[in-house]
């Protein structure tokens, strides 16, 4: 009980700095989205966008500026670029998440985000401004139907129920589309307890609700193309999207998006950025970053190391900068479609590897010269960094999605002799928290 109550004292906290922050950012505006009040999605859609790159950079300067000071006696502006603007403010989302649920105890069924601060009530965000028409109509589409045939969600108390989550993915530059069902099993397992009845958790075949609903879809007046329709089953407890076996419906069960000249595939729950304009900019940015460290070929050496590589964008869109590339990634999904659209794109020079980073540079056959670091949120595992600032390579980019995972990782990289010669953030969230962080560190011990 008093791990509950730290923890929403520092919630509280955490909110009234916020609050803070926002108030001295700059004139506040009339939020252009009508669920602001209620979503916990878009904490600065009350500011105007200059005011929201301001604010990102006050918040960036106050994190980094003293971790500089008192590691590297630099000046944060000495580092720091500032902070590139996306180039979507609405509608650059082309990954959203939605939960089925409802507002109110044994209220209607809801499709849409958690409502501020709750982990139970959902509200539907059928007029969200971060996601394009096509996803609106999609989200209210699927809501409709499935408010008509009466069926229940899967209620996170008692684990009983069917719907849980729509997936939706478009791409931004191929208008692809994919569509994702999550549902608990329509039978046995999901059962209330005590029901001794046929076990079925529908009023009808499975099969018959979800051509259904498909063909619901298929109607839409839609922009963009709807490159697959599928059905994942998820029967895990917990409220995390988990792939316990996925059914194509209609299409296929991948998309495609285009980066920078690439062609990129993208299944159901392989990471791509977020928002693909911005993603464009940041990995622009990241080439400049590299190819400064590179010789007058434009080389960066005989070996570059993409770890955590997901779909294998970074390592494509810089192979013409190494003889060859190596990319490590944990989920086998995003290792097969990396090799796939290497293969597509006629990259020869690119060998992907799955597994975990702590443990798969021991069985890569080379060294590296160049690194790229791309981690998840959480950042790089701490028994990782170590192995991998042992290879001692001239320079190292490390691209954070989540700033203050570079932050706690600055110390150790100043230990090992290396130190951030560039610095730059780019918004791949307007209207929300957060900027990516593109980092360029040299190696001052090296020899």
């Amino acid at each position: 009980m008093g791990k509950n109550r730290k923890k929403q004292k520092n919630k509280e906290a955490a909110r009234r700095e916020l609050e803070r922050l926002i108030a001295e950012a700059g004139e506040q505006i009339a939020p252009d989205c009508p669920h602001f009040e209620q979503c916990g999605g878009c904490s600065y859609r009350m500011l105007s966008y200059a005011d929201q790159l301001g604010l990102k950079a006050v918040q960036v300067r106050q994190l980094f500026e003293p971790i500089l000071q008192e590691l590297y006696e630099k000046q944060f502006d000495e580092v720091f670029e500032g902070i590139l603007e996306s180039p979507r403010v609405l509608g650059y989302r082309n990954k959203m998440e939605f939960s089925f649920g409802d507002a109110e105890k044994d209220g209607p069924l809801e499709l849409g985000l958690h409502a501020r601060g709750s982990f139970y009530d959902i509200i539907t965000v059928e007029h969200c401004q971060i996601i394009d028409e096509d996803m609106r109509r999609i989200l209210a589409a699927t809501l409709a139907y499935f408010r008509e045939k009466k069926i229940s969600y899967f209620h996170k108390r008692t684990h009983e129920g069917y719907l849980r989550h729509l997936l939706l993915r478009k791409a931004a530059f191929t208008g692809e589309i994919l569509v994702d069902l999550v549902t608990a099993s329509a039978s046995g397992a999901m059962q209330p307890e005590g029901d001794t009845s046929s076990g079925s958790l529908l009023p009808e075949p499975e099969e018959i609700l979800l051509e259904g609903w498909k063909q619901k879809l298929l109607s839409l007046d839609l922009s963009g193309s709807l490159a697959g329709i599928l059905h994942t089953r998820n029967d895990r407890i917990s409220d995390v999207v988990e792939d316990q076996g996925t059914q194509v419906l209609h299409g296929n069960g991948y998309f495609y998006e285009e980066l920078l000249g690439l062609r990129f595939k993208i299944s159901p729950f392989s990471f791509f950025q977020t928002n693909s304009a911005g993603a464009a900019v940041l990995y622009q940015k990241a080439r400049e970053y590299v190819l400064q460290s590179a010789d007058g070929a434009g080389s960066v050496g005989k070996v570059l190391f993409d770890l955590y590589s997901g779909t294998g964008t970074i390592a494509q869109i810089l192979s013409p900068a190494a003889e060859k590339v190596y990319g490590v990634e944990i989920v086998e999904e995003a290792v097969a479609a990396a090799r796939e659209n290497a293969s597509e794109n006629g990259i020869k020079n690119c060998v992907f590897h799955a597994g975990d980073v702590l443990k798969a540079i021991d069985e890569i056959p080379e060294k590296p010269s160049f690194i790229i670091l791309d981690p998840p949120r959480d950042g790089i595992h701490p028994k990782a960094l170590p192995k991998i600032l042992d290879f001692g390579v001239p320079h190292i980019l490390y691209i954070a999605c989540k700033a203050q995972s570079l932050a706690r990782d600055l110390p150790v990289f100043q230990s090992a002799g290396y130190e951030p010669v560039r610095m730059c953030c780019i918004d791949m969230f307007p209207a929300a928290r957060g900027v990516e962080t593109v980092c360029l560190l040299s190696n001052t011990q090296e020899a």
